[in-house]
């Protein structure tokens, strides 16, 4: 079964005529087509990284307790903080855990906020609802932050455990203990997690027919073949299905998706997606984000995606987060670009956004 008969067609003309859809780029880091990812993806994006000087501590404990299916993290206090807002000389830290890679629904869970200390006391539990035989692929990160007023919160350290090798019938491991807080490490670690990959082929058609006559402007196609090696979040079932927008547009006009496949880590899509209105200029400016969800009836979950353009970080001459293709994404953009009318294929492996 494929879907190549319903292509649909999605025109980009407007975004060249009118600046007025690049003004909310600036700062939405191109991440409105991704509205339905939770905000814990998005606090990636709304937080200072290597502003602050990483030192202090932490003291916590962990345990799974297993009548209740549950890992708890008992989070006890810092020590020795760094100064977060040099200004006022203070900080309000709080703390944030998230088990890796699963970074979505189960998520983030959060201490409460302390004000005015760089040794703040919490004594609370954090937990997780998860069966004990998940958390061998998993690791739990634990990271300090300051909370700003205006939404800048600022990274002030982390510690991150393999729960896969963690020996959960030694008691010592049960022991409150103190950490030294580590610089972030985890956004690389994160993009290294094996996301599985993705098989596709581009076409820059530059004039196209329609009825008689040639079309003024050009089509990007893009033909979404299959997926390899997804991750399973929920078990042992996968409901895979892949969402398209042609940034800078992240209008819903914009947006296509494939249909979804049902129980496998292997999906077979053979989705072909057509945009229109390209003129050859427009390519250096535009970048395909393709997203790859697990569908589930209360959320979706995001399991990685693709940004194919130059990764120049600027769109129309505006600086946006979203031009970041890896080197991989830029070649494959590239040759498409030089070889009008030709299917270029590659496999490239999906990472986080």
């Amino acid at each position: 079964e494929t879907d190549t008969a319903s292509e649909s067609s999605y025109s980009l003309g407007r975004i060249k005529k009118s600046p007025s859809s690049l003004t909310n780029l600036s700062g939405s880091s191109g991440m409105a087509s991704l509205s339905s990812v939770s905000g814990s993806l998005m606090s990636i994006y709304s937080a200072d990284f290597g502003n602050v000087d990483v030192k202090g501590n932490i003291q916590f404990a962990i345990d799974y307790v297993e009548q209740l299916n549950e890992l708890h993290i008992f989070i006890c206090q810092c020590k020795d903080l760094a100064v977060a807002d040099v200004k006022r000389q203070r900080s309000d830290p709080y703390v944030k855990t998230y088990l890796l890679p699963e970074k979505y629904k189960l998520g983030k869970r959060k201490t409460s906020v302390k004000k005015k200390t760089f040794n703040p006391v919490y004594n609370e539990i954090l937990r997780y609802k998860i069966e004990k035989g998940f958390l061998k692929n998993q690791s739990l990160n634990i990271s300090v932050w300051h909370n700003d007023t205006f939404g800048r919160n600022s990274f002030l350290g982390e510690v991150e455990l393999d729960l896969g090798t963690w020996d959960w019938n030694d008691k010592s491991n049960k022991q409150i203990t103190w950490f030294p807080l580590k610089p972030r490490t985890s956004t690389m670690a994160l993009e290294l997690e094996n996301r599985g990959e993705m098989k596709l082929a581009l076409q820059y058609v530059p004039h196209p027919v329609g009825g008689k006559k040639t079309l003024p402007t050009g089509e990007v196609h893009i033909w979404v073949k299959e997926c390899h090696d997804l991750p399973l979040l929920r078990g042992n079932r996968l409901n895979s299905f892949i969402k398209c927008t042609i940034l800078p547009d992240t209008s819903r006009k914009s947006r296509q998706k494939t249909r979804t496949v049902a129980k496998t880590t292997n999906p077979v899509f053979n989705h072909t997606m057509v945009y229109d209105g390209f003129r050859p200029e427009d390519l250096k400016e535009a970048c395909i984000e393709l997203t790859v969800w697990d569908h589930n009836k209360l959320a979706n979950h995001f399991l990685g995606g693709l940004r194919i353009g130059l990764g120049t970080g600027k769109s129309y001459g505006t600086t946006v987060d979203w031009m970041d293709s890896s080197s991989d994404e830029t070649a494959l953009w590239e040759k498409m670009m030089n070889s009008p009318n030709t299917w270029i294929e590659d496999t490239l492996p999906l990472r986080m956004l």
